[in-house]
């Protein structure tokens, strides 16, 4: 029975959490607002490359780096201004991607 309650209190807390839209600049994990420090131009070759080398996509919004949980569609919008609509995690700071445009 208490597994039973734990599972639909879960799912509450999933289904509960609304789709909301951010916009920001596709970024990366490793420099996030400042790109100056790896002297790579253009960003978005920056972006990719530290992908390569073991960063994360993610979005800057303002001074907030969300990391994506989409790692593929990103790198076609790197460096560019986009709309992500998604779901935030505010634990872990992801956004669970379901749609990433210009």
């Amino acid at each position: 029975m208490i597994k039973l309650a734990t599972l639909f209190v879960g799912a509450a807390l999933v289904l509960g959490a609304a789709s909301q839209t951010f916009t920001g600049v596709v970024t990366d994990t490793m420099c996030g607002a400042d790109h100056k420090m790896m002297n790579v131009t253009p960003y978005s070759k920056c972006v990719r490359d530290c992908v390569k080398a073991g960063a994360k996509y993610a979005l800057l919004v303002g001074d907030k780096v969300y990391t994506l949980s989409d790692q593929q569609t990103p790198e076609k919008f790197a460096g560019e201004k986009v709309k992500v609509t998604g779901t935030l995690n505010p634990k872990t700071n992801v956004i669970a991607v379901e749609k990433i445009e210009r």
